[in-house]
């Protein structure tokens, strides 16, 4: 394992950015380690953590996952995408709202859940499963107004000056949403074996991940019809995560967390995005000859 540890982070210094990555065999519970309890921002990686507590306590009764909910314009989280670009209201149910959460990354319906469930909680469900160092400490519109409030008043403009990016809350872990890799990987582990939550729900939360439209990260490293990736990316400014579970037609299930900085600001950064396929690629194929090598 020393040697693939070496090679990612040749990899990920080849592509400018520092990275962090824990990789685990869910069946097996093999490990590679490359930063594992490094304390990481989240991002909306922590998106993950809320579905877990909705569909637990969906589980429990607490809830309906075909509740309708009236998504207004007014006070909507803003985002690129899903109910948060849209313009006007939007009426649907708590599964719907969570489908667009994980497939592209809806602020505006995360939040939404979270008005429905709470804080407390995702924490709650966290503390449960053990996830010590995993805690959410605000809603992602409240995430994303302290990133305004430290960019001054250039608003985005200023997020181009690597001063202003290092001085903003959402990037340290001690004041956002937090966790470590080793944490996301357990707790994708806990999906995949139904551990986190009844089979029904599992299901459900492993199709849901598994419709998520992003291929630049995580998914580049595998890419093969017969190779499944369900995941969750997670982005601020110089940041860019993807946890999630690779499934091999031979059954091997892969949890792979990579978390990422650059101190280029740029948004658009190609390298940066497909080091996190090419890091978690080198550590599940180093998972899978290690499991090869005890069979024999």
């Amino acid at each position: 394992m020393t040697d693939a540890v070496a090679r990612i982070h040749a990899a990920l210094a080849d592509a400018g950015v520092t990275g962090w990555l824990h990789a685990l065999d869910i069946d097996s519970g093999e490990q590679l380690d490359a930063g594992a309890d490094q304390p990481v921002c989240t991002a909306s990686v922590h998106k993950l953590c809320l579905l877990v507590t909705l569909h637990e306590q969906a589980a429990r009764g607490a809830l309906d996952l075909a509740e309708q909910v009236e998504a207004v314009p007014e006070g909507r989280t803003a985002g690129p995408t899903g109910v948060a670009a849209m313009l006007d209201a939007a009426r649907m149910s708590l599964r719907d709202l969570a489908y667009l959460m994980m497939a592209v990354s809806d602020n505006a319906a995360a939040d939404l859940l979270l008005r429905r469930v709470g804080l407390d909680a995702v924490n709650a469900t966290t503390a449960r499963l053990g996830l010590t160092r995993t805690r959410a400490v605000h809603t992602f519109g409240e995430m994303l107004a302290t990133v305004r409030e430290d960019a001054g008043p250039d608003g985005a403009r200023a997020l181009a000056d690597p001063r202003v990016v290092s001085r903003l809350r959402a990037l340290d872990p001690a004041r956002s949403n937090r966790s470590t890799p080793r944490d996301m990987t357990r707790l994708l582990g806990a999906v995949w074996r139904d551990e986190a939550c009844t089979p029904e729900h599992g299901a459900a939360m492993r199709r849901i991940m598994g419709l998520q439209v992003w291929p630049h990260r995580l998914a580049s490293g595998f890419p093969f019809d017969d190779v499944h990736v369900a995941g969750k990316t997670g982005s601020l400014p110089t940041l860019r995560n993807e946890v999630g579970v690779v499934e091999y037609p031979d059954g091997g299930r892969y949890a792979v967390a990579v978390f990422t900085r650059t101190a280029h600001t740029a948004a658009t950064l190609p390298a940066a995005d497909a080091v996190i396929g090419t890091a978690a690629r080198i550590a599940v194929d180093a998972l899978r000859a290690r499991a090869f090598r005890s069979s024999r």
